[in-house]
């Protein structure tokens, strides 16, 4: 059975650090029941491909007790389909040969962790119980585009017709631990079996695997049925897990209100920032803005709401933050005419991208913060000149308020995927020169409670075109 990972990134020899294997020889990852190959079939700055090929002994899977059982023939634990096909034996080989990646670790450059690849990704040959159509019901809502070619049974007597093995061909632009995540959970669920008993254990393994995409999948249950081999009180253990796990970050994004004297709320941080932007766009007379970085529809929610806005484009390089703005905007309920309002795209900010042409306002929500300076650079040529809206409004952390924050400690971030913050001054000379160089005017604002000394603990720039 084998597996091949392409990325053409960039720098696509990216993905040996990532990987944490070295291009330059073939590795060897002891399994259970035999040994996985680990080598690369190309490594260059363009393409870079690394293959996992597994060598399964059937008499040692019948020796572990981990063969096939049931009501099979009788030399079934010795010819079957294991060794040969992409099943649960291959999950446990990707989790063993590629822990690192799939864990988010990467130490010679760690940077490349959070980065959204390129990818491919090439199984053969994948056994599938319920054929294409529920192969594409697990794989297209992940962003996937799927090429799937199903085999004869046998090609010498074609009246047999198809069989349920297939050779599939994935592509999509997600994280490498996000991708490792998907194949390590969904391929034993395509398969329907396992090599191995399902003990509680499991449920702990699915919900952490599948965190961040299962909990919102269309297919969960059956997935969660599938992974658990359809035991109830398993299956069900692990369903309440994931909705529990869902509302969990649901109540985390939407922020906590604080309640002064049981009935006066005041608004979080975030919210003042999404109200102030909000207001921004109103303010500017704007009819069709943008919304880049969208995330999960926050700010959406709030400017769907607003009848002066014609029509309304969210986009983000997260296939998943997209699937939940369309649950959390409750798409499904809105009528055609609603739907001819706001549209949701996947993107990235740093290439051209002509659908964002045409527009009146922009609003870039605590995104900046989150690029390499090389990225901001190349978003600024994107988004003032070649969108070139008539109104920008960008936010992002003053840097000087962190000390009003306890437990931050003296120069870090306040999240582990910000590249910078800028103090009041940095924020307001980067605006000037943008202002400048694009034909813009500017105007800086505090956003949140004020501080005599540190100022507020975010800042917003509202640029408009001269």
């Amino acid at each position: 059975m084998l597996l091949t990972i392409t990325s053409t990134h960039t720098k696509a020899s990216d993905l040996s650090y990532l990987l944490h294997k070295r291009p330059d020889k073939c590795q060897q990852v002891e399994l259970s029941a035999g040994k996985a190959h680990i080598f690369y079939t190309a490594n260059s700055e363009e393409k870079c491909t690394v293959a996992l090929l597994l060598d399964i002994d059937p008499v040692g899977l019948v020796r572990n007790d981990k063969g096939p059982a049931g009501d099979g023939f009788l030399l079934e634990q010795y010819v079957n389909d294991r060794p040969y096909v992409a099943s649960s034996l291959m999950s446990h080989a990707i989790a063993k040969a590629f822990s690192s990646a799939m864990n988010g670790t990467c130490k010679d450059k760690p940077e490349l962790v959070e980065e959204v690849l390129p990818l491919e990704v090439k199984l053969a040959v994948l056994p599938v119980k319920g054929g294409e159509v529920f192969l594409r019901k697990l794989l297209e809502p992940l962003g996937y585009e799927v090429m799937a070619q199903q085999h004869e049974l046998d090609a010498n007597f074609p009246e047999w017709g198809k069989s349920r093995y297939f050779t599939v061909t994935m592509k999509n632009r997600l994280k490498l631990k996000e991708l490792l995540s998907h194949l390590y959970v969904l391929i034993p669920v395509m398969d329907n079996a396992k090599h191995y008993w399902i003990g509680e254990h499991e449920i702990e393994k699915l919900v952490s695997k599948g965190k961040g995409w299962l909990e919102v999948h269309p297919e969960k249950k059956q997935i969660t049925q599938r992974y658990l081999k359809s035991m109830p009180a398993y299956t069900n253990q692990a369903l309440v897990a994931l909705m529990q796990q869902d509302a969990t970050e649901n109540t985390e994004e939407e922020g906590t209100k604080e309640v002064e004297s049981g009935e006066k709320e005041v608004l979080n941080l975030h919210a003042a920032r999404l109200l102030a932007a909000k207001e921004e766009l109103l303010a500017s007379g704007a009819k069709r803005v943008l919304d880049l970085g969208c995330g999960e529809g926050r700010l959406l929610r709030l400017l769907v709401k607003e009848k002066q806005f014609e029509m309304i484009l969210g986009m983000d390089v997260s296939y998943r933050s997209l699937e939940l703005a369309k649950q959390k905007l409750k798409l499904d309920r809105f009528s055609p005419t609603q739907l001819e309002r706001i549209q949701l795209i996947q993107g990235s900010l740093t290439y051209r991208d002509k659908r964002l042409e045409g527009y009146d306002a922009a609003a870039l929500v605590e995104v900046i913060e989150h690029l390499d300076t090389d990225r901001l650079k190349t978003l600024e040529k994107v988004l003032f000149e070649y969108s070139r809206p008539k109104t920008i409004v960008i936010t992002t952390p003053n840097a000087e308020y962190n000390t009003q924050y306890e437990t931050l400690s003296a120069g870090s971030f306040r999240h582990a995927d910000h590249r910078f913050e800028w103090t009041r001054q940095e924020f307001e000379a980067w605006a000037k020169g943008l202002a400048i160089k694009y034909g813009y005017s500017f105007l800086c604002k505090p956003v949140g409670p004020l501080h005599e000394l540190v100022g507020a603990p975010s800042q917003m720039a509202v640029f408009s075109m001269k």
